[in-house]
């Protein structure tokens, strides 16, 4: 299966420091802090730049307890999400655990993987990615991260039940499940511990009629059905699949809900957003997290989730997306996902 479980002094540092988090909000982000080449997250992060000024705006605005950022650049060293969380101390929010791991986005494979006859490709990583730890994963908390079980290496060929197309024997000796990644992380808040699952599927379109990407988008949310901890958890990230519009196969979805709470988090500039090829669609708006262009498919969608185990009680959830006002165009500014938020009685 290759797990790896990653465990250490940084992660470990400040057990017994855990805090009164009561409520605790954590919360998925997409901020789309992800560039065309390695380094160039760094050099914006260290210079004037509008969009990432946007994206810290948005976070301070809603001062997560726990947030998973997806499509945020991995770097070995870390220099990245080190110079991002020194931007948020500055807005004032103070984030002194951290963890990424490097995701499977830009991990070359020496496959043709997309059969076009050429190596070395964005689609021929074991997730799509023009350099290591492109469109990575990153979790900033206010308490304790560790241990964490990485499960990013796991086949996807071993996922029993899975929904792989045929493919070279070559291909589906190494082909991984994760697109990005799929971490359990244990996070302890006021001495208990909370595992967070945290994941960045592949997009269900961008193929063919094999519909490579679609069942793989499946198979990435059907892992969790078993690995689902025996402890309280939050199952959180950009899932790339709406339950009601565009396209994707929403079985896993629907069996995963069976597990979790669905707080429904909302938004008034969702709920406002209804004009072009959103009229059409079968959703509620004001749940929808990502805004896309109106005048053709996929529209706006519901994407981005944070799902409680059942049995954790829900105070508030909300999508930032405000209707109009400065912080709607910081929102705009910062990405096309929005920020999904919920917040947990806990312990």
């Amino acid at each position: 299966m290759g797990l790896r479980v990653l465990a250490g002094a940084a992660l470990l540092a400040g057990l017994g420091l855990a805090a009164d988090a009561d409520p605790l909000r954590i919360a998925t982000y997409s901020p789309d802090l992800s560039r065309d080449g390695p380094g160039l997250l760094l050099r914006d992060l260290g210079r004037e730049d509008a969009q990432v000024a946007a994206v810290v705006q948005v976070i301070a605005e809603t001062r997560p307890d726990i947030l998973l950022l997806t499509h945020f650049d991995w770097d070995f060293e870390g220099k990245a999400l080190d110079a991002f969380a020194a931007l948020l101390a500055q807005a004032g929010l103070d984030y002194p655990h951290r963890f990424a791991a490097r995701p499977n986005s830009g991990m070359a494979t020496g496959l043709d993987l997309n059969a076009d006859g050429r190596f070395g490709s964005a689609d021929d990583a074991q997730g799509f990615g023009r350099f290591t730890g492109q469109g990575g994963m990153a979790i900033l908390s206010r308490h304790p991260i560790g241990p964490v079980t990485d499960y990013t290496d796991f086949l996807w060929r071993d996922l029993p039940g899975n929904l792989m197309p045929p493919l070279p024997e070559k291909v589906v000796a190494v082909r991984r499940l994760s697109s990005t990644a799929h971490w359990d992380a244990v996070i302890t808040v006021a001495d208990k511990p909370l595992h967070l699952l945290a994941m960045s599927a592949t997009p269900p379109v961008f193929d063919g009629p094999e519909d490579l990407n679609g069942r793989r988008n499946h198979d990435e949310l059907a892992f969790w059905l078993r690995h689902l901890p025996d402890a309280p958890f939050v199952l959180a990230g950009n899932l790339n699949l709406d339950p009601l519009d565009s396209e994707g196969r929403p079985q896993a979805l629907a069996a995963i809900m069976a597990h979790v709470t669905d707080p429904l988090p909302r938004s008034a500039g969702g709920a406002a957003a209804t004009g072009g090829v959103n009229a059409r669609h079968k959703g509620d708006p004001a749940l929808d997290t990502g805004d896309w262009p109106d005048d053709k498919p996929p529209g706006n969608l519901r994407v981005d989730y944070v799902l409680p185990a059942k049995g954790l009680k829900v105070i508030d959830s909300g999508v930032f997306w405000p209707a109009e006002g400065p912080l709607a165009k910081a929102a705009l500014a910062a990405s096309a996902h929005r920020l999904v938020w919920v917040e947990l009685d806990w312990p």
